[in-house]
């Protein structure tokens, strides 16, 4: 199906027993070919959420075709490769308060006042102006903030709006109210898919029967839904569990994340995937989109450098609770606070440390970066 039109360029997505292919028709196409080229290799493994005959979704991660936001991801891998990049996506925590005591959580402290919501409108406008087309609202728990609605509709229609959530409050009305104001996904988030393990990670019995109400309140109201499970040293051998459960629940996407030694999992850096846990995350997410059930998105193998390369700093903005702009949730370096100044000089100055240079895999598990970098990561 057709999945963008320019005056100079067409571009017509195809569904292959391998994959997904891309084709551009047009005067602009041969320009389009490197782009092009290059998210063929990446589709040729993939499963869409679903195709046509209208709409085309790739991913909860990616906007849908055809639309603007659609448009401007291609954009952005085209600036990506010219070296000219966009900040991609922009993910912001509206809420520090959260029901959960999580032993590996990434957050900050959860007290003291939450950012304004003209704060993050603004924040999101700036984001919007400089090329993001994926805008993610993250907290602690988001679903605690009353005017979470109103922050989602502030998302145009240059982006997508997505939303963690640990299910906690994720009540029918609530799901509802979300998806009027065009919330685009949500991403509820699963240790284990044991009961008892899931709520010892989160520290909280009960924990587990939030996420799976919220991911029925969340379906009944037509959100697209993606189970996002942090892999560990913990909880790798039940990932065929993992996505049984997935499958059970009629979820979307199960998305594969990978544990990082910052926060409370700090004093934890031999407890994180080896690479030998990634490449095995590589072989599920590729058989598993061979087959039936939801589609598998494997992040540690997407973000490797043989494919789009980590994103923090590259193409990613992510604003704490203070109002912090980082490189991403999981890398406590801070380049200003939207408070005081622009997320255009934020990206200006982030794109331009010497660590945010070429393609690599996340530079969290990079022994070099973490020692250079060791006052922020204890600190």
């Amino acid at each position: 199906m057709q999945i963008t039109e320019k005056p100079l360029l067409r571009i017509e997505a195809f569904q292959e027993k391998s994959g997904i292919r891309l084709e551009g028709r047009g005067p602009a196409a041969p320009l389009a070919r490197p782009v092009l080229e290059r998210m063929n290799r990446i589709f040729a493994d993939e499963k869409p959420i679903s195709t046509g005959p209208d709409r085309f979704i790739f991913s909860t991660w990616i906007p849908p075709a055809p639309s603007l936001a659609f448009e401007r991801m291609l954009s952005a891998q085209v600036a990506a490769l010219s070296r000219r990049p966009v900040p991609d996506q922009f993910s912001i925590g509206v809420m520090k308060a959260c029901p959960n005591d999580c032993i590996h959580c990434s957050a900050p402290s959860r007290q003291g006042q939450i950012l304004e919501s003209s704060l993050v409108k603004s924040a999101i406008s700036q984001a919007l102006d400089m090329g993001s087309y994926l805008i993610t609202f993250d907290g602690g728990e988001p679903m605690l903030r009353g005017d979470l609605p109103e922050l989602v509709s502030s998302v145009d229609h240059r982006a997508v709006a997505t939303s963690f959530t640990s299910g906690y409050h994720l009540s029918a009305e609530k799901a509802r109210d979300l998806k009027r104001a065009g919330l685009y996904a949500v991403r509820i988030s699963i240790d284990s898919p044991r009961e008892d393990e899931h709520d010892r990670f989160r520290g909280r019995a009960g924990a587990y029967r939030d996420a799976l109400s919220g991911v029925d309140n969340a379906l009944q109201a037509g959100l697209l839904v993606d189970l996002f499970m942090v892999t560990s040293p913990h909880n790798i051998d039940l990932l065929e569990e993992a996505f049984s459960l997935a499958a059970d629940l009629g979820v979307h996407e199960l998305s594969l994340y990978e544990i990082v030694a910052v926060g409370r999992w700090a004093s934890h850096e031999s407890e994180v995937l080896s690479d030998q846990d990634v490449l095995r995350l590589e072989r599920f997410h590729k058989d598993k989109n061979h087959k039936e059930g939801p589609r598998v998105t494997a992040l540690p193998y997407l973000l490797g450098p043989q494919m789009f390369g980590c994103f923090a700093g590259r193409r990613w903005i992510h604003v704490d609770g203070n109002g912090e702009a980082l490189p991403c949730a999981y890398m406590p370096l801070s380049f200003g606070n939207i408070k005081d100044k622009s997320l255009k000089q934020i990206w200006k100055d982030m794109t331009s440390y010497p660590w945010f240079k070429g393609r690599c895999s996340c530079q969290m598990r990079d022994t070099g970066f973490r020692e250079a970098h060791r006052n922020i990561l204890v600190g």
